[in-house]
This record gives C-alpha cells, sequence and structure tokens, in this order.
C-alpha cells in the first residue's frame, strides 16, 4: 500500500463519516489511488476535472454528475466543491497536483466528511502535492 493511500484510509476513512475516497492526477486527468471497492470510472475522473479543476463556477450553476447521479452544488471555489444527492454527497478538495474526492451516505455526518477532506488537502498543497 502506498504512502498516499494509507493516507487516505487512516485520515479519511478512519473517520467512519467517510465512505469512500480517491485522489485523481489533474494533469493526466487519471485515478492514482482509491480507497478499496471506489471505483472511479474514467468519465466520472474527466468530468471531475473538467468541471471543477477548470471551471467551478459552472459547476456551482449546473451541478455535478458523479457516479451516475446528479448533484448540487452548494459550495464551488478555486479549491474545493461540496455537491449533494438526498443524504449523501460527494466533497472534492484541489490540491497543486490532485483532486482529493470523498463521499459520504445517509448516516453519515457531512460536516466531518468536509472538514477531514479539507485539513488533508491542506496538508497535501504544505507538501507540495
Amino acid at each position: 500500500m502506498s504512502h498516499l493511500q494509507s493516507l487516505l484510509l487512516d485520515t479519511l476513512l478512519g473517520t467512519k463519516h467517510v465512505d469512500s475516497a480517491a485522489l485523481i492526477k489533474i494533469q493526466e486527468q487519471s485515478l492514482f489511488v482509491a480507497s478499496p471497492g471506489f471505483n472511479v470510472m474514467p468519465s466520472d475522473v474527466r468530468t471531475l476535472v473538467n468541471r471543477f479543476a477548470k471551471n467551478p463556477l459552472q459547476a456551482r450553476r449546473e451541478g455535478l454528475y458523479f457516479k451516475e447521479k446528479d448533484y448540487k452544488c452548494v459550495r464551488a471555489d478555486d479549491y474545493s466543491l461540496y455537491a449533494k444527492n438526498e443524504n449523501t454527497g460527494v466533497v472534492v478538495v484541489k490540491t497543486h497536483l490532485y483532486l482529493l474526492v470523498a463521499t459520504y451516505t445517509e448516516s453519515m455526518y457531512p460536516s466531518v466528511c468536509v472538514e477531514a477532506t479539507e485539513k488533508l488537502g491542506d496538508y497535501l498543497r504544505k507538501k507540495g502535492n
């Protein structure tokens, strides 16, 4: 297991308020690491990179289609995107090299998912990733 995958598992899934997580390489538009069972399709990778990394305001206006669900964006700026679909959601944080993606389900607290994902994003930015 890579260091970055360990970080995903320990700092995000370890909270019990992140259902799944992944790191996407922005430049290559490819999945780098993901939590077990989190299959992010290439079309979802492209959607996240094109919608969020390149044009967050468009994502804010039009929403996000991810993992075969339509999400309403509740925040989209240069570094963060939060989107929800009923009682589930996705949090995306941009670093220099990656998009950090975390999802939560109905029984989880979105605020804990957001806080953990943002903290890991800050850590990766400070490390130059």
